[in-house]
């Protein structure tokens, strides 16, 4: 499976940013993958996904969004939010030439996904929505502003590994297997120097969420509808408490090109390498130039 190179680049306020840039061993001429992972989550997330799409003949870029991973942190929380996100986006595609490209986002990078789109027509050749849509559903935001920016640091991997398990049970409900959540704590995690591991996130990303609670949330419609001309397809985890079915029967109404899988037994989000998901995701890949 092809390695990543480390990529850096700034931001159009010069905040210095980091990607994971895997290059095909048979270059096949078609669009460059670009995948924008979750909220509090990192390129790590893409580790297994990246390099098999990589394998079959495309460029995958996966950034770091600002204040995550090997990106810098930024000083002013106010700049955590999808519109800034999709500059960074459109800076990284700039720095790279990239042309046209099809984004894979999860969850806040389908948001950024969207974001992007908008104020760059023409810029995506194809979208995977991951359990994200124009209607986010309350109770799954409650859950996320329950421990986002808290928890940590943690003295011990096993003391990590039952933080991320007790964040997202109820995403994989029944998985008990070890290696499934230290490969998961090893993605969301990091071990300083001090020998502590912490979330690999600025902690202040939860600003924009605990700002102002109660507010009703922006209308996120016309951003989907601009995707009409685009190729789209929606992964929705079955048990998900973001993306609600009724929401995708409305994103069909509203874009008749629209494809959709859903994934059985896993909740918000899918990690692309369900058999479901993957299936979906190769022939979708497949019918993008």
């Amino acid at each position: 499976m092809p390695e990543f190179q480390a990529l850096h680049f700034k931001a159009p306020d010069g905040l210095a940013l980091y990607a994971r840039r895997y290059d095909p061993p048979s270059p096949s001429g078609k669009a460059p993958v670009v995948c924008l992972h979750g909220l509090t989550r990192n390129s790590k997330d893409f580790e297994d996904v990246a390099p098999a799409i990589a394998a079959q003949g495309r460029m995958v870029i996966v950034p770091d969004v600002r204040g995550r991973g090997r990106s810098a942190r930024d000083p002013n929380p106010g700049n955590y939010n999808p519109g800034v996100y999709a500059g960074d986006l459109a800076a990284l595609r700039a720095h790279l030439d990239l042309g046209s490209f099809i984004a894979i986002g999860t969850s806040m990078g389908g948001l950024i996904s969207m974001a992007f789109n908008a104020a760059n027509p023409g810029a995506l050749a194809g979208l995977v929505l991951n359990d994200i849509g124009p209607v986010i559903e309350e109770a799954g935001l409650e859950r996320i502003r329950s421990y986002v920016g808290g928890g940590g640091p943690f003295a011990t991997w096993t003391d990590a590994i039952a933080a991320v398990q007790a964040n997202n049970s109820d995403a994989f409900p029944g998985v008990t297997d070890a290696g499934f959540w230290l490969a998961f704590a090893r993605r969301q995690c990091v071990q300083g120097e001090d020998g502590l591991i912490r979330f690999d996130y600025d902690p202040a990303i939860a600003t924009a969420l605990r700002d102002n609670p109660g507010q009703p949330a922006p209308d996120l419609w016309p951003l989907f509808e601009a995707l009409e001309k685009l190729p789209v397809l929606v992964v929705r985890g079955a048990l998900s408490d973001i993306l609600s079915a009724g929401t995708v029967e409305a994103m069909h109404a509203r874009n008749a090109g629209l494809k959709d899988v859903t994934v059985p037994g896993v909740g918000h989000a899918p990690m692309l390498t369900e058999p479901e998901a993957l299936d979906a995701l190769t022939g979708f890949l497949e019918s993008v130039d």
